[in-house]
């Protein structure tokens, strides 16, 4: 089974996502996309990708929602409603499975998609669509599996857009006598096999994402979106730890002990408000020439 994430962490991080993403890269995929463009959007989860990247784009759009998990998609349908109630724009619904949020520069098509993404792009209509687009995707996919991704693309000279691949471990402060094991444990599992047919590309996802559609004629433009969460998002930083911890747990089990003390002390940290953490990645963006 690919990896999977909770809704509810999803929702945490939205904000730190949005904050961190390249706004720089989304303007250049909108100049680059037709007057009213199709999306699709890979393991889409809570649809806070779109929430984010929609109003960048500006126009009447259509989205395709796909991810394997059918509960986040019906998720992603309420969040999107109801964050269009706060703009102040109506929401509708022509089909049980089609929403429309009519903003004021136009409507936003919104579908879901329930697709085991291990076997994309093959079990995907890509043919229907003017770019593709995913956020935290990268860094769990194989190198075959992004390279059939850039073939697919190609074949229909679509832009293929990637936000937040984490490019190396979480540094927290205050300095821990433990954060070396912690380092080493979670960049040992950014490599495992996350269920799309090899080792994962990890922290080496935007030189293969850029090699891959280099080598097929594209433009390649990457830009750093590091996540700096300061101390006052104590549930942000808690989650974060206890994902690095046990991360580094599952990779280094002879130093769990070690680990288990970082965390409880990261964790009192956090609820005290005396922890902060910076969270390296890359966004990429891939337009064909």
């Amino acid at each position: 089974m690919a990896e999977q994430f909770s809704g509810d962490w999803l929702d945490l991080r939205e904000p730190h996502d949005a904050a961190a993403r390249s706004e720089m890269l989304a303007a250049r995929l909108s100049a680059a996309l037709p007057a009213r463009p199709r999306i699709m959007d890979l393991g889409a989860g809570t649809g806070a990708l779109l929430r984010w990247l929609a109003l960048y784009i500006g126009r009447p759009q259509a989205w395709t929602l796909v991810d394997a998990d059918g509960e986040l998609i019906e998720r992603a349908f309420d969040t999107i409603a109801d964050r269009a109630a706060l703009m102040g724009w109506k929401v509708t619904m022509p089909s049980r499975k089609t929403m429309l949020v009519h903003t004021q520069a136009g409507a936003w098509r919104v579908e879901g998609l329930v697709a085991d993404l291990r076997e994309a792009p093959r079990n995907l209509p890509l043919h229907n669509f003017d770019a593709v687009v995913n956020t935290a995707l990268c860094d769990l996919v194989s190198e075959p599996w992004l390279d059939r991704m850039a073939a697919a693309c190609a074949s229909r000279k679509i832009p293929f857009y990637a936000a937040l691949n984490v490019t190396g471990p979480a540094r927290f402060l205050p300095p821990h006598a433990g954060d070396s094991w912690v380092r080493r444990g979670f960049m040992r599992d950014q490599a495992r096999d996350k269920g799309f047919g090899g080792r994962a590309l990890g922290h080496a996802a935007p030189a293969a994402i850029a090699r891959a559609f280099t080598a097929r004629g594209y433009e390649v433009t990457r830009t750093a979106s590091d996540w700096r969460i300061p101390r006052r998002f104590g549930d942000m930083l808690a989650e974060l730890a206890t994902g690095c911890a046990d991360a580094a747990i599952s990779q280094e089990r002879r130093e769990s002990r070690r680990i288990e003390a970082w965390l409880d002390d990261r964790l009192d940290q956090a609820n005290a408000q005396r922890l902060s953490a910076t969270v390296p990645h890359q966004d990429v963006l891939a337009l064909p020439a």
